[in-house]
């Protein structure tokens, strides 16, 4: 099986070229209100300069809850440069790409294997009680 990064970056580059990610802490939170069944999977991203930020931990925190309650895969990277620089397209979207939800397609008849893997990587991880595994993102 290859890598769990390697894995996350082709499910995110798929996702991105079917208009299906969306970045940032608020408006992942708005998809996850308005229409939790659309979301597949979940990408939290912590670097060092943020890990002090109280009000951040907060949305992660709540952000994992309902992850958890509607069960959406989630996994934390701690590389937020490296996610920026594979979801990055808008200059706006550099500041807040804390949060990546990668949805569902419209029609529901697409799978992507690479996804796949990182569900089942995040199901053998949960039963190992790692509830929110990191992944590291392969180098360019």
């Amino acid at each position: 099986m290859q890598s769990p990064g390697k894995s996350l970056k082709e499910a995110l580059l798929c996702a991105q070229s079917e208009e299906r990610l969306t970045v940032g802490v608020y408006e992942s939170a708005k998809i996850m209100t308005e229409d939790p069944d659309s979301v597949s999977f979940c990408v939290l991203a912590m670097d060092e300069e943020f890990e002090c930020d109280i009000a951040l931990q907060i949305h992660f925190t709540l952000i994992q809850s309902f992850c958890f309650d509607n069960d959406i895969s989630i996994v934390r990277v701690s590389d937020m440069q490296r996610l920026v620089e594979i979801v990055g397209d808008k200059a706006e979207q550099f500041e807040d790409a804390h949060c990546v939800l990668i949805t569902n397609p419209a029609d529901g008849s697409w799978e992507d294997p690479a996804l796949q893997k990182l569900h089942l990587f995040c199901e053998e991880s949960r039963h190992l009680n790692d509830w929110v595994p990191e992944i590291s993102l392969p180098e360019r």
